[in-house]
This record gives structure tokens, C-alpha cells and sequence, in this order.
């Protein structure tokens, strides 16, 4: 399936706007990263936190007024864990995740390229693998298109309520511990 013009502009259009607000937010900055891994810096965790409370909200929101619609993914568990894992270990190695690094790299940071290179071979070797992966590893633990209110029974606006507390309680006692 392609995309039409107008779509791919419009994600090149957001995607610029996410890595400005990376910029501006600094978390594209190797000693943010880094202080999140050593614990004493939080601010990728508050940026990541608001992003989720905020991008689910804002979801759902027009999913309510018919103006979206989900194409929720299978929670394939055992896929999910093990690229977790690959997207860690790249991450704590490098410093950036995909979306800083290439952010990085747009500011100059030369070692982000090395990122952007491995996502790019990366992305190549699951490509090549993809048949194999998909009938394997794929299938180990697939719950099926699944969300976390399916997986608890209750309303999706109770669990984003609830995210949303316990996101405003942790940034609150983050800054009271500084």
C-alpha cells in the first residue's frame, strides 16, 4: 500500500516538528540521555510520560468525535521484549534513541549518524529475516490486537485518568527530591 502526497508530507511536516521540539526540549542532547540512564536527569522520562498521557488523550479524543479510527497492533509479546531489548542495548550504547538521533544528526552531533546507520542496517536485517521472524517469533505469546483497557475490562478513559495521576504524582515527587 502507498501513501498519497499530501499524507507524506503532512508525516514529514510532523515529524520536523518533533525533532524542533526535541531540540528545543534538549532531550536530543547526549548529557540529557545519559543523565536519564545515571538517574539525575528526568527529563526524557517527563517527556515521555507527557507525550504518552498527552498522544493518548488526544487519540481517544478523536476517536469519540468519529474524526480517527485504531488500527490497534497485535501484542506480540516475545517480538516486543526482544526488540525492547535491541532498542535498549542501542540505546544505552549510542545515547539517543531513533527519534533524538536523527534529531541530533539534523543539529550536527556527528555520533548520531552512527545511530541513523544502524537503524538503517537494522531495519535491513529484520527485512531480510521478516519471513522467518514472522512465522516464529511473531506468533510466540500474540495476544491478538489487544489495548491495556481490553486486557483490565475497564473504560480506556479510566486507564488514561489513572496514567495521567500517577504521570503528575512522579513528576511531582521528582522535583521534590531535587
Amino acid at each position: 500500500m502507498t501513501e498519497s502526497a499530501p499524507r507524506l508530507l503532512l508525516g514529514l511536516f510532523t515529524g520536523f516538528l518533533f525533532g524542533f521540539f526535541l531540540q528545543k526540549g534538549h532531550v536530543a542532547k547526549f548529557r540529557v540521555i545519559a543523565g536519564q540512564f545515571l538517574l539525575r536527569d528526568f527529563t526524557v522520562l517527563k517527556t515521555m510520560l507527557t507525550a504518552i498521557v498527552v498522544g493518548g488523550i488526544g487519540v481517544y479524543a478523536l476517536k469519540a468525535m468519529g474524526l480517527a479510527t485504531l488500527h490497534v497492533k497485535p501484542a506480540q509479546l516475545v517480538a516486543v521484549t526482544i526488540g525492547g531489548l535491541v532498542f535498549g542495548v542501542g540505546m544505552v550504547l549510542l545515547g539517543y534513541c531513533p527519534g533524538t538521533g536523527v534529531a541530533a544528526a539534523a543539529e550536527g552531533q556527528r555520533d548520531a549518524l552512527f545511530g541513523i546507520l544502524g537503524m538503517i542496517l537494522g531495519s535491513a536485517v529484520f527485512a531480510e529475516f521478516y519471513g522467518i521472524i514472522s512465522t516464529s517469533i511473531m506468533k510466540w505469546y500474540d495476544l491478538g490486537p489487544v489495548t491495556i483497557p481490553d486486557l483490565l475490562g475497564v473504560p480506556t478513559w479510566t486507564v488514561l485518568a489513572a496514567l495521567t495521576v500517577a504521570a503528575l504524582a512522579l513528576f511531582h515527587q521528582l522535583d521534590r527530591s531535587r
